[in-house]
């Protein structure tokens, strides 16, 4: 629900004001005759029940709905007060400041600062009643992080408070580092966003975070073809090719579907694969020194699917730059898709595309969503690299857990589970 309160010589004025700013929706909540005029408080999307609800136990005494209407006025009212006395004492700090205050004055101004700071707590719990101050009390709570700052002598965090970026700017960027995002990039984001609501700008960057999220076109199930999965050992590849291989079955049979690895180099590396393979009733082949992949997917050629299972080897590993050659050498046309698990740190992301790049990538696959306390971080990391995300799993269920990627479902995900983490963290501060 939007809230606003509108001042004018005259009551059509104030109507004519409402009209063209909040359109022929809005919802009188009150008026009164002031100094100089009029004043109207209006609503956007007004809910008498949500209002009683946000109202507590206030909204006993209303007993019908224009007493109702009137005590959300009145609770806008003091909370818009409230914001104006914060600003002010903002202003006043920064004009200190500006004026090249003594040690002293600074002292009082970081004593003041716990005032302040709790003031915003107070009103950012009272916004949770009258709505459409979100936006204010972001750029308050930016401006007495940055006051404290000059106070104590810190500098603010380079992104986030470089010049020209504006208060709700910083804070659309610390919710975007909050969603997973890199400084780097929550910085980029936020400073596209010139003017406006705090709220506003953070839909902008989901948008341009969505636009900039590839996804693979192709339906592997039904195109075909022979695809090879990377990465380090742990992602996810046998598990995530046990999943593929059992919707294939389900969908086309077993008859058109072939298992192959290329891990020669662990004990028992093999078995997993082998024991999909039986289950679905797939032939799985190895490739070994008596075996090429070449000769082995020749063998396969009427196959309609072909899936690679590979070693997971680092640049240090004994076999690492033989693997990349057996895939990069062959005669068939591999598609190459890098999986990662999305608990992973974003450094670590990097360094495996960095590992595996040289395999001419054509996309990539994200495990295990489910076990990620954010999504940023992945999101952040396709985005960056330009690999287009085929698949991503969110669960151990075979086959049930898999699922074709699509950039506004996964940045949909990201945000449900900012918001449980962000719930989780209320409870915990309030326990």
């Amino acid at each position: 629900m939007k809230v606003k309160r509108f001042f004018a010589q005259s009551m059509a004025e104030a109507l004519k004001q409402v009209s063209h700013e909040m359109g022929p929706d809005a919802v009188i909540l009150s008026n009164r005759r002031v100094d100089g005029g009029v004043e109207i408080v209006t609503a956007l999307d007004y809910d008498e029940n949500m209002a009683r609800q946000r109202l507590g136990d206030k909204a006993v005494d209303a007993t019908n709905g224009s007493r109702l209407a009137e005590m959300q006025a009145d609770q806008h009212r003091q909370l818009e007060a409230e914001l104006n006395r914060s600003r002010s004492r903002i202003r006043e700090v920064r004009e200190k400041r500006a004026g090249g205050g003594t040690p002293q004055a600074d002292a009082v101004d970081a004593a003041d600062f716990s005032s302040l700071l709790s003031d915003a707590k107070a009103e950012s719990q009272a916004d949770a009643g009258a709505g459409g101050y979100a936006d204010e009390l972001a750029s308050m709570r930016a401006e007495i992080s940055s006051l404290r700052d000059l106070v104590s002598g810190r500098t603010a965090p380079a992104q986030p408070s470089e010049p020209g970026c504006n208060p709700v700017q910083q804070r659309l960027a610390e919710r975007l580092q909050e969603f997973g995002l890199g400084a780097d990039l929550s910085g980029s984001l936020a400073r596209r966003h010139r003017t406006g609501r705090l709220e506003d700008g953070w839909k902008q960057s989901l948008k341009m975070l969505a636009t900039g999220v590839r996804t693979g076109r192709e339906d592997w199930l039904e195109a075909g073809g022979i695809y090879a999965l990377v990465g380090p050992t742990g992602s996810g590849k046998t598990t995530t090719i046990g999943k593929l291989a059992a919707r294939y079955v389900l969908e086309h049979g077993a008859d058109s579907l072939a298992l192959v690895t290329t891990d020669r180099y662990r004990v028992a590396a093999h078995e997993q694969l082998f024991v999909f393979g039986r289950i679905l009733n797939v032939p799985v082949r190895v490739v070994d020194e008596s075996h090429t992949l070449d000769d082995i997917l020749g063998e396969l050629s009427d196959r309609h699917l072909v899936l690679i299972d590979t070693a997971g080897l680092t640049s240090a590993d004994r076999g690492y730059q033989e693997q990349l050659a057996d895939l990069a050498r062959c005669d068939h046309n591999i598609r190459t898709h890098l999986v990662v698990s999305a608990t992973s740190q974003p450094r670590i992301m990097k360094s495996v595309w960095h590992c595996y790049k040289m395999a001419d990538l054509a996309g990539c696959i994200i495990t295990k969503i489910d076990e990620a306390l954010t999504l940023g971080e992945a999101l952040g990391f396709v985005m960056e690299t330009s690999l287009a995300v085929a698949w991503y799993t969110d669960g151990q269920k075979i086959p049930e857990d898999l699922h074709r990627a699509s950039a506004v479902p996964l940045v949909r995900l990201g945000v449900e589970r900012l918001r449980t983490v962000q719930g989780a963290e209320a409870i915990a501060e309030g326990a």
